[in-house]
């Protein structure tokens, strides 16, 4: 068992390693393919509409899932938007805009995008991780954005055709982090479960 669990911890650092190698190159891609590219110079409200998160209180159980600035948090009867959109946290976590695609709601900590116009919601996603959304904050104590900040944020946008190549190469590397991850917390979970077997 010791044998085993040396091994497992050996894998896992492989993982890590892996893992970290990954999000160097995804670094520089952003640089090389969101932020370096020539194109058409324009604010963020130009291409996009932001929407606001609701109260969920008053719905019911079901299969559509709630959105707060944390991610997921349960699943309703109705839906504040249907399609692609990323997602901003208005206060509390406001450095990571993360995509959703269908059916969702969000809280009113959460600010939702639609409406795009010359972008493609993925690449919106992208670009805005390169952005450095906590040097907008507009409050003292707990992080802020409001969404006139953001509309009035300047970005370059590329042709359709360049983003969409983007897309396809950040989208496989992003999923190879995700692959990584799964493999590193599942080699975790079975280390943790024979280490407490050990000491019943």
């Amino acid at each position: 068992i010791v044998s085993f669990l040396m091994l497992l911890e050996e894998r896992i650092a492989i993982q890590n390693k892996v893992i970290e190698r990954y999000e160097s190159l995804i670094k520089a891609l952003y640089h090389n393919l969101i932020i370096s590219p020539n194109g058409t110079v324009c604010h963020i409200g130009d291409i996009l509409k932001i929407g606001s998160g609701k109260d969920y209180k008053h719905l019911t159980a079901g299969s559509v899932p709630v959105f707060g600035t944390g991610g997921y948090m349960l699943s309703v009867s109705d839906w504040l938007y249907e399609g692609e959109s990323v997602c901003i946290g208005r206060k509390g976590t406001i450095n990571k805009p993360f995509y959703v695609d269908g059916k969702f709601w969000t809280v009113d900590t959460l600010f939702y995008t639609y409406d795009f116009k010359g972008v493609l919601p993925k690449y919106c996603y992208y670009l805005f991780q390169t952005i450095d959304w906590l040097q907008y904050n507009e409050a003292s104590g707990v992080p802020s954005l409001s969404k006139s900040t953001i509309e009035g944020i300047q970005i370059s946008i590329p042709s359709i055709d360049e983003q969409a190549k983007a897309v396809q190469v950040l989208d496989r590397v992003e999923m190879a982090i995700t692959c990584r991850r799964e493999l590193s917390n599942h080699d975790e979970s079975i280390k943790q479960y024979l280490l407490s077997q050990l000491f019943i």
